[in-house]
């Protein structure tokens, strides 16, 4: 079919968490059209979600049958769901965990001499923060005010802990180590239309209630309020510039149904993608004038992609524990993240759950004996009359340059397009410090244990996994433009009408989950975009 031209003040090409946020701020602020163009297209309305939780726990069936295109794909070490291409991105499926980042992770180099600073700092980002927690709707409470800082409260108060959890906060307080309410997307009120968490504990990876916040709720008011346009099916291929290097248009391709090539122009153009697919579309639009492809004067789009790795163990406590009412919820303390003056490079976050790890019922016992009917309860409630915790906690991981996302030929889509290999490296401080750090995990689970005369029976690292968890980087920001790929408020540096959003103008990963401040980048990239555009009050 012949191709179509259309033409918008702004257009953010993806539709993830970041995009669904920036898309809100601007029509809400500005005299603005905004198009939204997503490769993908809706993956699990809210209406279908309590059959599709049904399915899944019936017979393992994803919930999420629509959230990849087959012949896009992610090779290497893509961590998780990064291939995801539907309307909402990956956090249709998340967890639903949003701490923020700690005042320390923007400035590693000036505090630690390792890494490399941010260009922007905590208190830069806080009125964000606070922004993304009040339109996505955040649960919580605030630790510590020397461990947890923020400018104002959470919109809605934390999720009431389990009497399990209560029963490990008063442990961990034994340990000295002062925790509280993990902030979670999930309604501990009425907030915005949707009801409050029924603790269902399927959170992950799919809510049925919506009381768990996904980015379709956003994008669908804003689309039945004829606020947005929002385009489904339609991949972006190419970006393309004029003479004096700002973006003239993009071009895409249906995904789905009758084959037609778009063109969208836009007075600027915000690709929020993620870090794997923004990164690989500025890399495809190289051209005659840009051979290395867009925003890459510096050669490092595609560089320092950043995660971080975890050690978790079970910790069998002489506690009482009814393990199973809202067990993906946890406690989190920010203790470690703000360590102070260190010898050794070590900043981690720490979880607490409740566990039922080996006290499940089983049909044999410790000699193989298959167990029946009495003599299976009573194996079953001796073996319950112990708590078990579980713990974990995230370090942080310093990225090489040659952490990077490169075209990889040998793997094309429908179009030839060649597909993205990610492999993720350490930088060599993080590489020299990686046994220092899991053992001094593995030292504070074997203390804990001591204090509440308990055993550590099982331990575990991210060793097994693939890839770095929580990633981001591609495109990192920076004040030197031959040192990064965007300015602090994701403005690229080559290209004056271009905004990178998001994940991949991360530096590092810090130490736990990313979402809410990808989010909140997003957000404040927004507040600097929107200032091209006449008030909408």
């Amino acid at each position: 079919m012949s191709g179509r031209v259309i033409e918008t003040d702004i257009c953010i090409i993806g539709s993830g968490i970041t995009a669904a946020m920036m898309a809100e701020k601007l029509v809400n602020e500005r005299k603005v059209h905004v198009v939204v163009v997503e490769a993908g297209g809706t993956s699990g309305p809210l209406a279908e979600r309590y059959e599709r939780r049904r399915r899944w726990q019936a017979y393992g069936e994803t919930p999420w049958p629509r959230d990849h295109i087959d012949d896009q794909n992610a090779l290497g070490t893509a961590y998780g769901f990064s291939p995801s291409m539907n309307v909402g991105g990956l956090a249709m499926h998340w967890g639903g965990v949003t701490p923020r980042y700690s005042p320390e992770d923007f400035h590693v180099r000036s505090l630690y001499g390792v890494g490399d600073d941010w260009p922007i700092s905590y208190e830069d980002l806080d009125p964000f923060y606070q922004e993304a927690e009040e339109r996505i709707g955040i649960s919580g409470e605030q630790g510590p005010p020397e461990l947890d800082p923020r400018g104002k409260p959470f919109p809605m108060p934390a999720l009431p802990l389990s009497y399990s959890l209560q029963q490990l906060k008063d442990w961990t307080a034994k340990a000295g180590i002062p925790m509280w309410s993990q902030p979670s997307a999930k309604n501990s009120v009425p907030y915005q239309g949707r009801g409050v968490c029924q603790r269902c504990d399927s959170c992950y990876p799919i809510c049925p209630t919506g009381a768990k916040y996904s980015p379709d709720f956003t994008f669908d008011a804003l689309v039945r309020d004829g606020r947005i346009a929002l385009h489904t099916n339609t991949l972006v291929r190419r970006l393309h510039t004029d003479a004096r290097g700002r973006i003239t248009h993009a071009t895409a391709n249906a995904t789905s149904g009758p084959e037609r090539e778009t063109e969208y122009r836009a007075k600027h153009f915000v690709l929020a993608a993620g870090f794997t697919w923004s990164p690989h579309l500025l890399l495809l639009s190289k051209s005659a004038r840009y051979p290395d492809g867009l925003a890459n004067r510096s050669g490092l789009v595609g560089k320092y992609l950043c995660g971080h790795r975890n050690v978790a163990a079970q910790i069998r406590l002489p506690l009482q524990i009814f393990p199973g009412i809202n067990a993906q919820h946890s406690l989190v303390t920010k203790k470690f993240m703000r360590p102070g003056k260190l010898d050794k490079y070590l900043r981690h976050d720490l979880r607490v759950w409740e566990s039922a790890y080996g006290s499940e019922p089983r049909l044999r016992d410790d000699k193989g004996e298959v167990l029946f009917g009495d003599a299976m309860l009573a194996d079953w409630r001796t073996r319950a009359k112990a708590g078990v915790a579980r713990v974990r906690g995230y370090y942080d991981v310093l990225p090489d340059k040659h952490s990077e996302l490169t075209l990889d030929a040998s793997a094309k889509n429908r179009w030839g397009d060649p597909m993205p290999n990610l492999q993720f490296r350490d930088a060599p401080e993080s590489v020299a410090l990686r046994g220092h750090s899991e053992d001094s995990l593995r030292a504070l689970f074997r203390e804990m244990a001591r204090v509440g005369d308990g055993q550590v029976i099982s331990n575990e690292s991210s060793a097994n996994d693939i890839g770095q968890e929580h990633p981001g980087g591609g495109c990192r920001m920076g004040s030197n433009p031959e040192t990064s790929v965007v300015d602090g408020f994701g403005r690229a540096h080559d290209h004056e009408n271009l905004v990178i959003a998001g994940a991949p103008t991360n530096v590092t990963a810090s130490c736990c989950n990313g979402t809410l401040t990808f989010a909140a980048l997003g957000l404040r990239a927004a507040s600097a975009l929107g200032a091209n555009y006449q008030s909408a009050h």
